[in-house]
């Protein structure tokens, strides 16, 4: 099947761009195919192999720029990916990371995350995951030393488990893996999230090098609470984890256990995360260093949270609780806000509180994650770390 492309959007897909949107197509988009498709530009002539399917980002992905899709182009993309990650499959003291980053290596739509001797695939549309068996052997063959797989489905169906074992042998519950020497429990089988976001190894990695050592720090919106864990290996005199979900809970406490830590030092609060900036205040708490890192987009019973509209407030009332010449670290997931645009927010936001600011650090996504070089908004991750002083 051909599909003709607008000739606004041919320009970008012959220089490389991956992703397809609604406007991007002819007369339209109003295609209902999980074949492979021949995307032409205006004069006819071949662009790129590719598919379409509706996931949260456009309509489908050009992936094969020089031919068609088959076995052979899978093996291939699968090869080139793992020759990227050697620097982590020989790192004993890093046993889960990103095998394959979808777009950035070529196959938008797909991304599949090493556990241990595990690999977790996650379907972002049900037109690639038309193609499982072909793309998981295609894995296999270029990675025997998997011995178990599963997958996360993260496209809308009534039909399919969110999460399944789909070959090889069973994971252990929990399965325990390194990053930088800490060990987190995982559990590959436990709907959508697996415990640890492999995203932000580099950045936990600054605290278990002792960037906390000597210092409190408040996690918020802390889920399992690694970078809590983090801090605490790299010497952090107490952390205290907050996040509105029960589960929270144990599953924080399941992380410092596995590292040995003692639980006396560290707080572990269910807690709405604004509530608890209220409560801080009226206790007159501070801490040394606070992490932001919210989802993009929360809701509960009082509140309806997006990084885009309310990430502003949450600075304000950090700073309210930090020490003076504390550091904020500040962090988003959120692919449509661009790193200027986050850092303006953020610097409106300090601004308005009167602080002297100095941003220290700033970190994407670690090189497991790789990106399109033609694909900015796959770069999604943006992290820095400001060191704030109180006029």
């Amino acid at each position: 099947m051909k599909i003709q492309v607008t000739k606004k959007a041919e320009k970008k897909m012959k220089m490389g761009y991956p992703l397809i949107q609604k406007e991007d197509i002819q007369n339209g988009y109003s295609i209902d195919t999980k074949d492979w498709v021949e995307f032409i530009d205006s004069k006819g002539h071949f662009i790129a192999t590719g598919y379409v399917g509706e996931q949260n980002k456009g309509v489908g992905w050009l992936l094969n720029w020089a031919g068609p899709i088959n076995a052979t182009f899978f093996e291939e993309m699968f090869s080139e990916a793992k020759v990227e990650r050697i620097a982590y499959i020989e790192d004993e003291t890093t046993t889960a990371y990103r095998l394959f980053n979808g777009e950035g290596d070529g196959v938008g739509g797909l991304t599949v995350d090493c556990y241990g001797d595990f690999a977790v695939f996650s379907w972002y549309n049900e037109t690639l995951f038309t193609y499982k068996e072909l793309i998981v052997t295609a894995f296999r063959k270029v990675f025997p030393e998997i011995i178990g797989g599963y997958e996360k489905i993260r496209f809308t169906s009534k039909e399919l488990p969110e999460s399944q074992h789909i070959f090889g042998g069973k994971a252990p519950e929990p399965l325990m893996v390194l990053e930088n020497g800490v060990r987190f429990a995982t559990y590959l089988n436990e709907g959508l999230m697996t415990g640890i976001f492999l995203d932000q190894k580099e950045v936990r990695g600054q605290f278990v090098e002792g960037f906390a050592a000597g210092k409190t720090l408040l996690n918020m919106f802390s889920y399992t609470g690694a970078f809590s864990v983090a801090a605490a290996m790299g010497g952090a005199t107490s952390t205290t984890s907050v996040d509105l979900a029960k589960r929270s809970l144990a599953k924080t406490q399941e992380q410092f256990e596995a590292n040995h830590l003692p639980l006396e030092e560290q707080k572990i609060i269910v807690m709405d995360v604004f509530d608890y900036f209220k409560y801080a205040v009226r206790k007159q708490l501070t801490f040394d260093v606070i992490v932001l890192d919210p989802p993009s987009f929360a809701r509960n019973k009082k509140k309806v949270f997006s990084v885009a509209k309310n990430y502003g407030e949450l600075v304000e009332d950090a700073v309210e609780i930090l020490s003076n010449n504390g550091v904020l670290v500040a962090s988003t997931n959120a692919a449509n806000i661009s790193l200027d645009k986050y850092t303006t927010m953020i610097i409106e936001a300090l601004e308005k509180k009167n602080c002297i600011y100095t941003i220290r650090q700033t970190y994407q996504l670690p090189a497991d994650f790789k990106v399109n070089r033609h694909f900015n908004e796959g770069n999604y991750l943006k992290v820095l770390f400001i060191e704030i002083k109180k006029v």
